[in-house]
């Protein structure tokens, strides 16, 4: 019998190290153990489990044990309690309904004054949305941005190859754009990947939902690939007298000392790690409001575009509509405004992109539209004049 229980507890704890179930192990030898129950939508069920192991029913005196469930946001969801446990080992289905968008968490509370210590400080949350429809618009729209500014490096990449040149490509940008990235695919990998952030950021937006998913993490490393890419690049293409300003050396010099310095208190626990890694979203977005300026700036003294695709602006364009666009059906669907502010980075790298990104096409197909110079034809008039050439503009 003991061994049949420690391997009901191995396996238990196995598939709920899997699963993300919450589990609760007896000093006594019972389990107790939780389901994470799926998102539910407004007016719809969804069920978790509860399973006991060898629990003692004689702590609870006569009777079975009864076990209540608490949400603790009145209005936003329905609970089958209580809960009798009449066996000693019995797993029992959960059915929650769906009220009011937004995230909801279940305490719970028992009869049994084992299965009350046990059930101490558990919580089981679930997320009502709006519409399950809109919850795969959601990834795919994230996915079309993801697509959009991924392939939004390559035009440039193409363009530099076929110029086998890098003039017109102003080297302050690549050096803002791959300190921003390194720093916000840290900030992405952190929210996406790493539990102590992510139960740092639960606890902060308890009814909020983490706004860095899958794409924005696969899009920051890509991000990162191509624009080392571009780089070299410019080690190995005609640049010209380019070179990287004393100003950027600067900014990025202090951006490094800055990391370095904030990381200190950050391991002796004086800052959370979240705190530290929304500093690196804060200095994605100062880099993305600074470094097109030099490329603006470097398109205006020369009145010309040349050197400076096209096809990267309106694809970075259409990715920043699209992310901005993702974020607020989000906030939709969870009923949950603050997640937008929750990754400030990526509602202002889609803004201010965007912004930009006008800035661009108006100097590339207005005010420095590329003149191509006339083309010589032959005259067909019979006329003395006939032997000279016409000019026609191209």
């Amino acid at each position: 019998m003991y061994s049949d229980s420690m391997f009901f507890r191995v396996w238990l704890l196995l598939v709920a190290s899997d699963a993300a179930s919450k589990v609760a192990v007896f000093a006594d030898g019972a389990v107790v153990a939780f389901s994470q129950p799926d998102s539910v939508v407004i007016g719809y069920d969804t069920s978790f489990t509860v399973t006991v192991r060898d629990l003692d029913l004689n702590a609870s005196g006569s009777g079975p044990a009864v076990l209540e469930i608490t949400p603790q946001e009145q209005g936003r969801i329905q609970v089958s309690s209580p809960v009798n446990f009449s066996t000693s080992s019995q797993t029992t289905v959960i059915v929650v309904k769906g009220l009011r968008a937004g995230t909801a968490h279940m305490v719970f509370n028992s009869t049994n004054e084992q299965l009350r210590e046990a059930v101490d400080g558990v919580e089981v949350s679930v997320t009502v949305i709006h519409s399950r429809p809109l919850d795969i618009i959601i990834e795919v729209v994230g996915w079309i941005y993801f697509c959009a500014w991924s392939i939004s490096f390559y035009p440039q990449i193409i363009y530099n190859f076929q110029r086998k040149s890098v003039v017109g490509l102003n080297f302050d940008f690549l050096t803002y754009n791959i300190t921003g990235f390194l720093l916000y695919g840290l900030f992405n990998v952190g929210m996406f990947w790493i539990p102590e952030v992510k139960e740092e950021y639960k606890e902060r937006h308890r009814n909020g939902v983490n706004p860095v998913l899958l794409n924005d993490v696969v899009f920051t490393l890509h991000a990162i690939a191509a624009i080392l890419f571009t780089i070299f690049q410019c080690i190995i293409f005609e640049r010209g007298k380019q070179r990287v300003s004393n100003v950027a050396r600067l900014i990025v010099g202090l951006v490094a000392v800055f990391v370095v310095v904030a990381l200190i208190p950050t391991a002796l626990d004086r800052i959370d790690w979240l705190d530290y890694l929304y500093y690196f979203s804060y200095i994605k977005l100062g880099s993305t409001l600074i470094k097109y300026i030099p490329q603006a700036y470097m398109n205006y003294c020369r009145k010309s575009t040349e050197g400076w695709s096209i096809g990267n602006i309106l694809l970075d364009f259409t990715g920043g509509a699209f992310s901005i666009l993702q974020m607020f059906l989000l906030s939709y669907n969870h009923d949950d405004w603050n997640s937008i502010f929750g990754d400030p980075t990526k509602f202002g790298l889609g803004l201010f992109s965007i912004c930009f990104d006008i800035l661009f096409i108006v100097q590339h197909y207005c005010l420095y539209r590329r003149f191509r110079g006339y083309k010589p034809v032959e005259s067909t008039e019979i006329s003395p004049s006939s032997q000279k050439k016409k000019y026609v503009f191209v």
